[in-house]
C-alpha cells in the first residue's frame, strides 16, 4: 500500500492566474496538497477561453488547456472586485497554509488580501508572492508575460543566428519554470513554519528566476568584458565541433549533433563510415574543427539528410557521440520513453470526455499521484464555504444571487 503524499496535510489558496499560477498549485498538488484556484466568471480565465475544446463544445469548462494546466487544482468562484468576496477570502485562507500570487506588487493590496491582512487573520499563513520583477525595486511595475520576460533577463540578446539581430523564443517557457519555482519557495517557507511557527512573505521574482540562464553570458562578461550575441546553434565557449542541428530525410526532420572530444569525433568519423573529407587536416582537432565550423557543418548536413533522425540518432549514440532527433509534439506524445514514465497520461473528465493531459512530473518512490485534469467553474464551492466554512445554506444562496459567489 503507497504511504502518504509528503503534502497531504497542507492546503493551498491559490489566486494565481495565466500559467505560472496554476503551474504552482500543481506542483504542489503533485505533492499532496490540496490546492484551490479562487477565480470568477466575472472575469474568466484565460486558460479556459484557448481551444481545443473538448467535443469540439467551446465551454470554459472544457478546455484542454484549462484541464492539463490546472490540473490537481480544485475551483472554487469568489468576485473579488466585492468586498464580501474579499472577506470570503480572507475568512477561506484561515483554513489554508499557502496563499500563491502571480499578480503585480500592488493588486493583492488592492483586493484587500496582501500579507498583512492575511496575516492578520491568520498569523502562520505563508504567502508565495510572484510577480515579473520582484516586490519592490525600480522596475516592481513593469508588466510581462513569458515571452516579455526573457527580453528583459537578456536571454533573447542571447538568441538568434551568428551576427544577426535576435530572435526571442516562441515559447513562453518563464512561466512553467516560474511555477514550480515559486512553489520551491513555498515548500522552503513551510519549512521555516514547521521549525519556528512563524509565516512568512516569499517575494519570488520571475525576472531573477530566468536570469539564471544566462549566468555563464553574465560571468563572461563580468570576468573578461565579452558581451555576448547570438551564435545560433554553436558552442557557447567555443570549444565543441560539430555543435548544431542537422537536416534528416522527411518533412522538417532534424537531428542534433555535439562532438567535444577528439574521442567523440573518431566516434562520429567510425558511424559515418570515415569518409576522406572528415579526414582531412582541418578537421583533425577540436580546435581545427572550430576554426572551421562553418565548412564543417555544410558537409556533415550533406550526410546527415539521407537518414532518418530516430535511427541515426541511435546509430551515433552508439558510436558515444551525443545526438537526439529534433522532436515535435507529435515524436512526445507517442514516445515509448515518455510513456513508461506516464509523462502524458489519459484521464476521463468528470464531464464524462476522455482527454490526453500531463502526468505528475514530481515523483516519489514511496508514493503515486493520482492525477485529476483541471476543475470545472466553481466545482468546490459547496465543499469550501457549506462544510469547511459552515455558512448556512440560506447565507450561501443570497452570495450566489448577489454574484459575490460567482
Amino acid at each position: 500500500m503507497a504511504e502518504a503524499l509528503p503534502l497531504e496535510q497542507v492546503r493551498v489558496a491559490n489566486f494565481g492566474w495565466s500559467w505560472l499560477g496554476p503551474v504552482a498549485g500543481q506542483t504542489l498538488a503533485f505533492m499532496g496538497a490540496e490546492v484551490y484556484k479562487i477565480e470568477s466568471r466575472a472575469r474568466i480565465d484565460i486558460n479556459r477561453t484557448i481551444p481545443p475544446f473538448a467535443e469540439g463544445i467551446a465551454d470554459p469548462d472544457r478546455s484542454l488547456q484549462n484541464h492539463a494546466a490546472w490540473a490537481g487544482n480544485r475551483s472554487i468562484t469568489l468576485n473579488l472586485k466585492k468586498p464580501e468576496a474579499q472577506e470570503l477570502a480572507r475568512q477561506f485562507v484561515t483554513h489554508c497554509d499557502v496563499a500563491m500570487e502571480n499578480f503585480g506588487p500592488s493588486v493583492m493590496d488592492k483586493l484587500n488580501i496582501g500579507y498583512e491582512k492575511l496575516r492578520a487573520v491568520k498569523p502562520d499563513i505563508v504567502l508565495v508572492s510572484m510577480p515579473a520583477a520582484g516586490l519592490h525595486g525600480p522596475l516592481k511595475g513593469v508588466r510581462t508575460y513569458g515571452m516579455s520576460l526573457s527580453s528583459i533577463t537578456g536571454l533573447d540578446s542571447l538568441t538568434g543566428y551568428t551576427g544577426g539581430p535576435p530572435i526571442p523564443m516562441e515559447m513562453a517557457f518563464p512561466d512553467p519554470m516560474g511555477g514550480m519555482t515559486g512553489a520551491m519557495g513555498a515548500l522552503l517557507a513551510l519549512n521555516y513554519r514547521d521549525r519556528t511557527g512563524k509565516g512568512q512573505h516569499v517575494d519570488y521574482s520571475q525576472q531573477e528566476g530566468v536570469m539564471q540562464l544566462v549566468a555563464p553570458a553574465f560571468m563572461d562578461y563580468a570576468m573578461n568584458g565579452r558581451v555576448a550575441g547570438p551564435m545560433s546553434n554553436r558552442h557557447p565557449l567555443g570549444v565543441a565541433a560539430p555543435h548544431g542541428v542537422f537536416p534528416c530525410s522527411g518533412n522538417d526532420r532534424w537531428i542534433s549533433i555535439a562532438v567535444v572530444t577528439d574521442e567523440e569525433w573518431e566516434g562520429l568519423l567510425g558511424a559515418m563510415g570515415r569518409p576522406e573529407w572528415a579526414r582531412a587536416p582541418e578537421f583533425a582537432k577540436t580546435a581545427d574543427r572550430v576554426a572551421n565550423i562553418d565548412a564543417l557543418h555544410e558537409r556533415l548536413a550533406a550526410w546527415t539528410q539521407g537518414f532518418d533522425d530516430h535511427e541515426l540518432a541511435g546509430r551515433l549514440q552508439e558510436q558515444g557521440v551525443a545526438a537526439a532527433p529534433v522532436a515535435d509534439v507529435a515524436d512526445l506524445m507517442n514516445d515509448p520513453h515518455y510513456r513508461a514514465r506516464g509523462t502524458f497520461i489519459e484521464v476521463t473528465h468528470h464531464l464524462g470526455f476522455k482527454e490526453t493531459i500531463h502526468g505528475a512530473y514530481v515523483k516519489t518512490s514511496r508514493s503515486e499521484v493520482e492525477v485529476r485534469p483541471g476543475p470545472t467553474i466553481g466545482q468546490d464551492n459547496d465543499h469550501v464555504f457549506k462544510e469547511m466554512m459552515q455558512i448556512p445554506e440560506k447565507r450561501f444562496r443570497q452570495l450566489v444571487e448577489d454574484q459575490v459567489i460567482y
